[in-house]
């Protein structure tokens, strides 16, 4: 099979970095512009210093459609934007790290569908797609843990989710809340209850647990609204770099036995998705793209604990996932990647 070549729109930040780290060491794949016009002429090493040694390759101004594969790498809005002002020829697939193209209302955009990008949940429609909407990490991280529920009709109407990210998810330009001296041995809330990652997972949740999503109650009602009636998302920032811990609990009448069944048959035929009987922990996920489970049972009350790490799973190494699928390659191909010890 000859390689598959791609190329990058807005490699300069933490998510083009990672596609860049997993990409050149893909067997597959072969990068031919790594598209940032703030670093053309600037070896990628240049910004990614972790780089240096393992590729000479060189930012670029300029883009074109002689390629396979596109990954969008820029802001959320931008997508849309970019593509709108830069078409690409139809040949050539889409995979979109944004938020732009991710929900219903959304996926339609200029005759291009784009399909909702989570394995465990769209394997088949990715496998058969031109367009990807990569899924959030947050969203990725939350869905793991509840959509074997899902699946069976067994999810209640009160889900309820704390989750700490490390400061990759907030970008690579500094803000206030990313800044080391305020981060650091910190811990904090942000949009409680109205993160935009809770609108695709309650689609999500929604198409295989038909109405798990209420309708709205009055036209004005929006989509972050609604599924808050469902899920209470409290997201917190944590004082480490990268990775997203989520604790979910729920009532359900299922035994511990009985969860982990249907955990573990859901997940069967999923290479990176594992559950776990023992402890576990960021470590287990940093820099892999793994998606760690572990379930407790208290009473009537389950407890679901979900690890990934936001920039791979939750981002990077889910788009070349979605890019495996999508040209019938194995579907680890590239990602078979370790997490350090310490």
């Amino acid at each position: 099979m000859k390689k598959i070549k791609v190329g990058i729109i807005g490699s300069a930040g933490y998510t083009g970095g990672e596609l860049i780290r997993i990409l050149i060491h893909h067997p597959q794949v072969e990068i031919v512009f790594a598209h940032s016009a703030s670093n053309a002429g600037n070896k990628v090493y240049q910004v990614h210093q972790d780089l240096f040694g393992d590729t000479e390759l060189t930012f670029s101004e300029s883009f074109h459609s002689d390629i396979d594969v596109v990954f969008l790498c820029v802001g959320h809005g931008d997508a849309r934007k970019f593509l709108a002002a830069d078409p690409f020829n139809p040949d050539v697939r889409i995979i979109d790290l944004s938020q732009d193209f991710r929900l219903r209302e959304n996926s339609d955009f200029q005759g291009r569908q784009f399909i909702y990008g989570l394995p465990e949940l769209n394997r088949a429609k990715i496998e058969s797609a031109h367009y990807i909407a990569n899924p959030g990490c947050f969203a990725t991280t939350i869905q793991l843990a509840l959509l074997p529920l899902a699946e069976q009709a067994l999810l209640p109407e009160q889900v309820q989710v704390h989750a700490t990210t490390g400061s990759t998810g907030a970008g690579q330009r500094p803000s206030g809340t990313t800044h080391f001296s305020w981060r650091n041995n910190n811990l904090s809330i942000y949009q409680a209850f109205v993160h935009r990652h809770l609108q695709e997972v309650s689609e999500s949740l929604d198409q295989l647990q038909a109405g798990f999503l209420p309708p709205p109650a009055d036209p004005a009602e929006t989509l972050v609204q609604r599924a808050a009636k469902r899920i209470n998302f409290v997201p917190q920032r944590g004082d480490f770099p990268r990775g997203i811990f989520a604790t979910v609990y729920l009532q359900t009448d299922l035994s511990l036995e009985q969860a982990s069944e249907l955990y573990r048959d859901y997940y069967a035929g999923h290479p990176f998705t594992h559950l776990s009987d023992m402890d576990i922990d960021l470590k287990q996920v940093v820099n892999t793209n793994k998606g760690l489970l572990q379930l407790q049972k208290q009473g009537d009350t389950l407890l679901i604990l979900s690890a990934t790490d936001n920039l791979i799973k939750g981002a990077s190494g889910q788009a070349v996932q979605n890019m495996n699928l999508m040209y019938g390659l194995d579907e680890s191909a590239g990602l078979r990647l370790k997490p350090s010890a310490f």
